[in-house]
């Protein structure tokens, strides 16, 4: 059975790309020329004239440029710009004259007929019209080409950059959830508890995760809600029955991708915020519900009459700021977010998009959980 095209090789492969470059404006030139004439007198045009446009657009594209204009040798560039495309021009009228039309005339008008009506070779070499016509059709595919290799160069820039900034805000993440976590095991082992071999569990399955897992633009949202509950389950190990929490999951799950560690932050807040040992009776409600491809975040916590800590208050908007960032890159004009704060709550609302992948999978039941601790 036959193989289709590879694609996505094509698009890893650079000597691949140029070839159906070139095969395209091969193609182009062919139909344009067609239509003033027969697609035979095209073919041969092409065979006569590619070779000089291919070799402007890598004079221009693979040296002029990169040596010239990009190292900032402006007068340098335009002189050479110059030269190379009268050396060009030049060549194209000698095409012209002495290969392309007689042959043409000869082969296919039945007869040799002389297209320049007996002007010498050095009028039709520098006739302003007839130089211009062949500046112009080498220029065009030229500049076009070199337009599509710094598109694409800058787009793979811009995406480089935006990955990096991704990164960044991610690997915050990272050392402010590890910290969290360790003061907590460090708290529970002060009073000898025998839930630290749980909390050496919890964390080693979120580091695990967080380590192995998140090194992809996406998770299954399965995954990403199982680090949630991990996350929960060894906060509420720290405050034990100081703490009202609910956990609520409501939807189907499967199928759903979403960028990594993206609701951590929001998870965090509420127990940096709704946690604190200076209130009295603490409380804590997160809802999560999936609706077709729509996530929908609730997460409301209680909270002190004044911030407990201006470093906590400090660290908590960092968190914030960075995932509203992630937002705003990863999913533009795809997400909703409302903060309310108040004298007694915290809520964040976040309504969000994501992608489906479809997987040759049973249908799986929607999901419906509510863990509640108390």
């Amino acid at each position: 059975m036959a193989k289709g095209i590879n694609i996505q090789g094509i698009a890893n492969n650079r000597v691949a790309q140029h070839v159906v470059f070139w095969l395209v404006v091969w193609l182009f030139y062919l139909l344009m020329y067609s239509f003033k004439s027969t697609w035979q007198i095209a073919l041969h045009n092409n065979v006569f004239f590619m070779p000089l446009h291919i070799g402007l657009f890598y004079a221009i594209g693979y040296w002029l440029i990169p040596r010239y204009l990009l190292t900032g040798k402006y007068v340098q560039f335009g002189l050479m710009l110059l030269l190379t495309n009268l050396v060009l021009g030049m060549a194209s009228r000698l095409v012209d004259i002495y290969i392309a039309f007689p042959y043409l005339a000869r082969h296919f008008l039945g007869k040799f007929h002389d297209p320049y009506d007996g002007h010498s070779v050095g009028y039709l070499l520098t006739n302003p019209v007839y130089f211009f016509n062949a500046f112009k059709s080498l220029n065009l595919v030229a500049w076009f080409g070199i337009g599509v290799k710094y598109f694409k160069m800058w787009h793979e820039r811009k995406q480089a950059a935006l990955k990096a900034e991704l990164d960044a805000l991610k690997g915050q993440l990272h050392p402010h959830f590890l910290f969290n976590t360790l003061n907590n095991l460090y708290s529970l082992t002060l009073q000898n508890s025998p839930k630290s071999s749980n909390t050496v569990l919890g964390l080693s399955e979120m580091l695990r995760y967080m380590l192995y897992e998140c090194n992809t633009d996406l998770v299954p949202l399965t995954n990403e809600v199982r680090m949630l509950k991990h996350y929960t389950e060894l906060e509420k190990l720290r405050y034990e029955e100081r703490l009202d929490l609910t956990f609520n999951i409501t939807g189907d799950l499967n199928g759903l991708y979403i960028a990594p560690l993206l609701l951590l932050p929001f998870i965090e807040n509420t127990f940096k915020h709704g946690a604190s040992e200076k209130l009295g009776h603490n409380w804590i409600n997160i809802n999560l519900s999936v609706i077709g491809n729509v996530l929908k975040i609730k997460a409301s916590n209680s909270k002190p009459e004044q911030v407990t800590d201006d470093a906590d208050k400090h660290f908590g908007n960092i968190g914030l700021q960075n995932v509203q960032k992630r937002l705003e890159l990863l999913y533009p004009q795809q997400h909703s977010l409302k903060i309310l704060d108040d004298d007694e709550a915290f809520l964040i609302v976040l309504e969000l998009r994501l992608t489906r992948r479809e997987q040759a999978l049973p249908t799986a039941k929607p999901h419906e959980d509510t863990y509640t601790y108390s």
